[in-house]
């Protein structure tokens, strides 16, 4: 768009947007690199970029709009047809008569706009929009292909169990064409509703594709039996493996980069009653950084971990159940300590992310390439810092512990239900009680809930008899006590709240999240640190109960307390939090 720095500037003056100083400032910033205003305000985050299409429509005296959480008619939608509308970022929206409204990002570009008038016999009135509002309705033309999608995998499916019949060749089945389809269309569908994991499982009669999306399996689509021998191959093909190996387990990668997004497949095989069950692991490599404070730690909490990460020295702990989250955790501190001053080294059982300027092990058993053997090894690397993919056993906690001992900052996972579980779990495996005291810095206790679409999740409060449900299974009296004094909570509850008058929210269904009522996940924590006090009941043999119970009194939240602050602040439901403290 021919919009000139100086016209901007003058435009930004008036609407009081940003400081007059602010403003002149870039301007010569932006003249003087030979850049535009706009783009230079957008990347030092000054301006969003919405705000900055709202002043480009107002200078152009064009309507702006924002698709992102509009639902296009798909018959409005399909006026422009995919290819062109990925082409030129231009997407119909709304159909009035012979006029048709489309959302661009370029609504000066005469040519696009010729060209869709002639195809289309319709009057074009362009609308300016966002980057991010053009890829959101972009996604919407996949979303109403899923039909589509069901007839190809049908009719493919017809066609390969055909094929099967015919051929013994695992290699060939594996690069005929229906087989193709339908393994890129099983891909395409799970990314298309980011999916963690997709799930192939053979039954008798037919084959059950399940994907994970939010934490919970959903049933996807069933396929004729005969297609399995052909899906296995194809997905062996693609993470080269073994295709005559069918009675051991096996895992393998692949990757795929297309349409600006790079996943990354982990793949797991086991041989089970009926064949072959398969299990892959998305992994999104353009997502962008998470931070602490996005994945859900706030507070007191955040600090704690903050200061924790920052020691030259220490053990940090994170634990949990399989799927809470702790290695993502682990992956977002070594993040913020990922700096070129330090020489960040991992050893891990599978590798999850690749991460620029740190030296990832992965370790195999098969040739006695342990957690130990390979710390072992990483210790005479000259590591500043250090990740353990888990502490598995004695040996690796021992060599863990004496590398926190002699100034290496140690993260690891272990496997306990709660923050205080670990101490006493750590003297099982055989440490010595006086090492742990002074070797652990935190110990971070988490689990993952789902977040409640802001669409439609709906306010309640709770009835006397809910009330007595919860006061079965939590505390609810410390509960509200602390919800009072929690800043979290200033604006949402005052000294005067009870029970009865605090909002919390449930979940509804709408388009924006497939009618699930919840849509995307954050954690809940528990945040223990190490001082004095917990240094000596430690050396005294104290049970988990008495270490969380000093760990409390020192002002540590519980993951069923910090689970209520999310709660009310209407981030997940009550449910939600039962559902994974089960206390």
């Amino acid at each position: 768009m021919q919009i000139e720095n100086k016209q901007l500037k003058e435009f930004l003056l008036d609407s009081n947007l940003l400081e007059d100083k602010v403003i002149e400032e870039n301007f010569i910033e932006a003249d003087k690199a030979k850049k535009k205003l706009g783009d230079l305000l957008v990347e030092k985050k000054l301006i969003n970029e919405i705000e900055l299409r709202k002043l480009y429509s107002y200078i152009l005296g064009i309507p702006f709009v924002n698709l992102e959480k509009e639902m296009i008619a798909p018959d409005i939608l399909q006026i422009i047809p995919e290819p062109i509308a990925k082409k030129y970022n231009i997407v119909s929206f709304e159909k009035d008569g012979k006029n048709l409204k489309v959302a661009m990002k370029n609504p000066e570009d005469l040519q696009t706009i010729d060209f869709i008038r002639k195809k289309t016999g319709l009057k074009i009135i362009p609308c300016l929009t966002s980057e991010e509002s053009i890829k959101a309705a972009l996604r919407q033309y996949e979303k109403s292909l899923k039909a589509e999608f069901g007839d190809i995998i049908s009719a493919d499916s017809e066609e390969a169990s055909v094929n099967a019949e015919e051929e013994n060749d695992l290699e060939k089945i594996a690069q005929d064409l229906p087989i193709i389809r339908i393994v890129d269309t099983l891909i395409k569908h799970a990314i298309l509703q980011s999916a963690s994991d997709i799930h192939i499982e053979p039954d008798e009669k037919e084959v059950r594709v399940r994907y994970r999306i939010d934490g919970i399996l959903h049933d996807a689509m069933t396929l004729p039996r005969q297609v399995n021998d052909g899906l296995v191959a194809r997905i062996k093909v693609l993470s080269n493996l073994k295709l005559d190996e069918h009675r051991l387990p096996q895992d393998g990668r692949f990757k795929i980069e297309k349409d600006g997004y790079k996943i990354s497949f982990r793949v797991s095989l086991l041989p089970v009653f009926e064949g072959e069950k398969i299990v892959m692991r998305l992994l999104d490599e353009t997502s962008k950084g998470l931070t602490l404070e996005k994945m859900g730690l706030m507070g007191d909490a955040l600090e704690i971990v903050h200061r924790g990460i920052k020691r030259p020295n220490g053990m940090i702990l994170v634990t949990g159940p399989t799927g809470s989250g702790k290695t993502t955790t682990l992956y977002t501190a070594m993040d913020i300590l990922n700096t070129p001053e330090v020489n960040i080294s991992t050893v891990e059982d599978p590798i999850e992310y690749r991460m620029m300027r740190v030296n990832q092990t992965q370790i195999n058993p098969k040739i006695n390439m342990t957690f130990a053997s390979a710390l072992r090894a990483l210790l005479r690397q000259d590591p500043d810092i250090i990740m353990v993919g888990e502490i598995r056993d004695g040996e690796t906690m021992q060599i863990a512990i004496e590398a926190a001992m002699t100034g290496h900052l140690v993260l690891s996972t272990l496997h306990t239900n709660s923050a205080a579980a670990t101490l006493p779990r750590l003297l099982d495996m055989g440490a010595e009680a006086f090492l742990i005291a002074s070797t652990v810095n935190v110990i971070i206790g988490q689990r993952l809930v789902r977040k409640l679409c802001n669409e439609c999740k709906t306010a309640y409060t709770l009835s006397e008899k809910e009330v007595k449900a919860l006061s079965d299974v939590f505390d609810m009296d410390k509960i509200l006590a602390m919800l009072k004094t929690a800043p979290e909570m200033k604006g949402f509850i005052n000294e005067k709240s009870t029970w009865k008058n605090i909002n919390f929210y449930k979940p509804k269904g709408c388009d924006q999240c497939s009618n699930e009522g919840y849509h995307g996940r954050m954690g809940i924590y528990e945040v223990l640190e190490m001082n004095e006090e917990m240094g000596k009941l430690i050396t005294s043999n104290a049970s988990s109960d008495v270490l969380e119970e000093k760990a409390r009194a020192n002002g540590m939240r519980t993951m069923a307390e910090d689970g209520f602050i999310k709660a009310v602040q209407g981030i997940t439901s009550i449910e939600e939090v039962m559902r994974v403290t089960k206390e």
